[in-house]
């Protein structure tokens, strides 16, 4: 796809600028590595289309815990609720394992989401046309897949009441899936909202034959239907789901799931483009939305420049469009990123046999090349080439 200005648009100039502030939060592993190609690309766009983007970095996770003592210090959070968008890298590794659950690295993102009201997770699945053949499925089951998986953030499982205690002997522990009509109505409402955007197509996920707090999920959802005639809802069961996403999955569009099952579906889905490397995703809720990769922080890859930047690159063009309302400046990143997998340059995580493998911060220049190569065409010969 070309990029295209309407006829008395420009590509830049002081009347589109626009001034934000972003705080980054490399956090762990192969964080900070990707992090800087987001960056990268952020300061490039603000650049060239005259954009002032003020970054001021925080810690978070365990980087965090060795400087401060707890994975999520006060200033950072502050921060975050103060910007216009926040891009974090990645959280946790095995120094810091043997902390408690509630004192480890990932508690810190926990309790961001929780600090900074979020209860809302996309991540956009969609096989990215030169990576075809790296995916575990054949062609005719692949198909054109582009889904989002739209996961509640704020509640379930992994913000329900836990616990451990020890009896006659026996050490038991208990972790408490629970939702109240509200969660699930506010997180609905933006699944429905986002099919509306799209194919007004919606699955909407649980364990209804199960859990008593899928059987509210269900009920909820289905009356809210009412409201959205014109979007498709269809159940499923997440074990169905599970299959169905490996079975056929372009025959999905938007799936609407619970905290937990939208964790393991969305890294399940992410193996379907051949790389969780590949994958990102945006917060929403109640303050500055967050963007990141979905693929941790791979501890083994860090110092070997062998991570995958894509993932991190696609989060900040999810910022461009849908926190700044920049598609201009999106479409420019994706098209150049297209440019150069087209080109043949592959990252460890995705070359091919016989392909080449490159380091993930020349990955991030060539990218950075081919987006002013790209820019420099368009200003000659215009926009629509």
């Amino acid at each position: 796809m070309a990029l295209r200005l309407a006829p008395h648009e420009k590509a830049a100039g002081p009347e589109f600028s626009m001034k934000k502030t972003i705080v980054l939060l490399p956090g762990d592993g192969i964080g900070p590595e990707v992090t800087r190609a987001a960056a990268a690309v952020l300061r490039e766009c603000a650049h060239e289309f005259s954009h002032q983007f003020e970054m001021h970095e925080f810690p978070i996770g365990g980087a965090a815990i060795d400087a401060t003592g707890t994975p999520l210090p006060a200033e950072t959070l502050d921060a975050c609720r103060k910007a216009d968008a926040v891009f974090l890298g990645a959280v946790g590794g095995a120094k810091w394992d043997s902390l408690p659950v509630g004192k480890r690295p990932e508690s810190g993102l926990l309790e961001l989401r929780k600090g900074m009201g979020l209860y809302v997770n996309v991540r956009p699945v969609k096989v990215l046309e030169p990576l075809r053949g790296i995916s575990p499925l054949k062609p005719e089951r692949l198909g054109d897949l582009d889904i989002e998986i739209v996961r509640e953030l704020a509640g379930g499982m992994y913000f329900g009441e836990r616990g451990s205690a020890t009896e006659k002997g026996e050490e038991r522990a208990w972790d408490t899936e629970s939702y109240s009509t509200r969660e699930i109505e506010r997180i609905a409402t933006f699944a429905f909202s986002r099919a509306e955007s799209r194919s007004r197509r919606l699955c909407s996920v649980d364990k209804a034959n199960v859990l008593s707090s899928s059987q509210l999920w269900r009920r909820t959802v289905t009356a809210m239907s009412t409201v959205y005639r014109y979007v498709k809802l269809e159940h499923m069961y997440v074990d169905n789901a599970a299959m169905q996403l490996t079975l056929k999955p372009a025959q999905f569009d938007v799936i609407l799931s619970s905290n937990m099952f939208g964790d393991i579906l969305s890294d399940a889905a992410a193996a379907l483009v051949g790389s969780i490397g590949l994958v990102p995703s945006a917060s929403f809720g109640s303050a500055a939305p967050l963007f990141e990769p979905i693929h941790g922080s791979a501890p083994q890859l860090v110092g070997k420049d062998a991570a995958n930047p894509i993932g991190s690159i696609l989060s900040a063009t999810m910022m461009l469009r849908d926190a700044f309302g920049l598609s201009l400046e999106a479409e420019w990143v994706e098209q150049s990123l297209l440019r150069v997998l087209g080109g043949g340059y592959r990252t460890p995580d995705i070359a091919e046999p016989g392909q080449r493998a490159i380091g993930g911060s020349v990955f991030t220049e060539l990218l950075r090349e081919e987006m002013l190569r790209s820019l420099e065409h368009a200003e000659r010969y215009g926009w629509g080439v």
